[in-house]
């Protein structure tokens, strides 16, 4: 027997045919069921462990259809619509997934129906029954008003009135019982009787595309996996290529005899739909999760689906019948890299609206970082040639503060500066180039930031540094100036 907390007293959530048969219900509190059952055992229920195996139940269901709802605590919804004849029509199909929960050991009870709210209701109070079209009025007639899944408050109203069945409350005047008891009573009724539709919301998405393999013998080996999402992978080929698209992430799915599921998925930078460069990226994600990855008995059925997809853009070859898109392989090495050691391994430069250089240029995660695109070229527009401000090779992530002890000038350039602890004299200088901040970030009532004067600075042993003063020793309104170290050129 199964307790939880409610009201500051513990009571019975669920009890097995044990309980049942000693007259213990659900609701009763636990003193009350001690005081007639000294011997029972309680259990205090796991709220997030039901949670969690509700869940990975769900995952499971997967395998007979993608669209599985999780109903309140202890159900599911499954939309099996256009799938029942891949098992061999619904009372087969439904025989199966009964016969594989009770070799896990679960007590489970289904029903089907043309609605979900008849199917909820044959499950709940008939355990394995099939409603054809037609008979959910027969069917829910002598069902107690919990058949309806409305609220208890809403059952307690209509039973204090005489209406204890469903067949009492569809026999009712519909018009009162909306102004008394409100439209949600109707509604659950006729969405049970199918007068109202009723969508059932999968937990995942579902993929657009996907593809799988029922195997009679269940594999273990990574190996055994890598070659069934090649074979997979040229499936989906054919249909990527039907639709002129290429995918963007997959996911591969693997069912274990037992009744766990395992998820892997992968991106990519740019469409894909070769079954090689798919096989190599799973491999690298199979490898990065070889040891997570739990075979048990093995796995009977493996689908690869594919999650987004976008336009797949035709390049022309060369004589050779090779591609001339330079950026192929860089992106295929970065999806690789990625698949094994996670989204943040591979960063890319990405430049951005501002001229403060710690502001010019941010990193993203590769597969987020906008595509490279050749400009249209106009011809009545004369080539110009720009020369970007010269940049350090390596700019710091913050500025390190510096002793600058004297200058040639007021607003020149050091002479020498000690940085890091070390002194360093100055040989060559060039700047400044000043970069103001940006006003349109400033807050209102916020203090102007110092403009910055940058220098090129070459030390006597020839080291290029790119450091700048913060503030004009001629302002007297502001603090005195401070010296940064920004960068280094080489």
């Amino acid at each position: 027997m199964i307790s939880h907390r409610d009201s500051n007293a513990q009571r019975i959530a669920a009890l097995d045919e044990r309980a049942e048969a000693l007259k213990l219900k659900r609701g009763m509190g636990i003193a009350d069921a001690r005081a007639m059952h000294p011997s029972i055992d309680v259990v205090e229920a796991d709220a997030e462990a039901d949670r969690r195996l509700l869940e990975g139940l769900a995952d499971w269901c997967d395998r007979y259809t993608p669209l599985v709802a999780i109903d309140g605590e202890d159900g599911l919804f499954l939309d099996i619509t256009g799938c029942t004849h891949l098992f061999g029509g619904e009372r087969a199909m439904q025989d199966e997934i009964l016969t594989r929960f009770f070799q896990q050991g679960f007590d489970v009870r289904a029903g089907l129906a043309s609605t979900p709210g008849a199917a909820w209701a044959a499950a709940r109070f008939h355990g394995d029954r099939i409603i054809a079209g037609g008979e959910e009025e027969a069917l829910l007639a002598p069902l107690p008003l919990s058949a309806l899944r409305i609220a208890p408050e809403t059952r307690a109203s209509l039973e204090s009135v005489g209406l204890r069945t469903a067949g009492a409350v569809m026999a009712a005047p519909r018009a009162p019982l909306a102004r008394r008891f409100g439209a949600t009573v109707l509604l659950r009724l006729d969405q049970a009787l199918g007068r109202l539709d009723e969508a059932v919301s999968p937990r995942l998405p579902v993929a657009p595309l996907s593809v799988e393999r029922h195997l009679a013998e269940p594999v273990m080996l990574t190996d055994d996996i890598e070659r069934l999402v090649s074979r997979l992978a040229i499936a989906l080929k054919a249909d990527l290529e039907r639709r002129g698209e290429g995918a963007r992430a997959l996911a591969l799915l693997l069912f274990r005899v037992d009744g766990a599921v395992s998820r892997i998925a992968v991106g990519t930078s740019h469409p894909m739909r070769e079954p090689q460069l798919i096989r190599k990226l799973f491999h690298e994600r199979l490898t990065a999760l070889e040891q997570n990855i739990d075979a048990g008995f093995g796995f009977d059925l493996v689908r690869l689906s594919v999650l987004s997809v976008a336009a797949f853009d035709m390049l022309q070859g060369d004589l050779a019948g090779e591609a001339t898109d330079d950026d192929a392989d860089i992106a295929l090495f970065a999806d690789r890299i990625r698949a094994r050691l996670g989204e943040a391994a591979v960063l890319k430069p990405v430049v951005v609206e501002s001229h403060l250089p710690e502001r010019a240029v941010t990193t993203v995660p590769f597969a987020e970082a906008p595509q490279r695109r050749m400009p249209a070229s106009d011809r009545a527009m004369p080539p110009m040639t720009i020369y970007p401000p010269e940049r350090p090779v390596r700019l710091f992530r913050s500025p390190e503060p510096i002793e600058v002890p004297a200058t040639e000038i007021p607003e020149g350039p050091p002479m020498n500066f000690r940085w890091r602890r070390a002194l360093y004299r100055v040989a060559r200088a060039e700047g400044p180039e000043r970069i103001a901040a940006e006003w349109w970030r400033q807050l209102p009532g916020e203090e102007e930031a110092p403009t910055r004067d940058y220098y090129r600075i070459e030390d006597s042993e020839g080291r290029r540094y790119w450091l700048y003063r913060q503030g004009l020793y001629s302002s007297a309104a502001q603090a005195a100036p401070r010296w940064f170290m920004h960068g280094v050129f080489a």
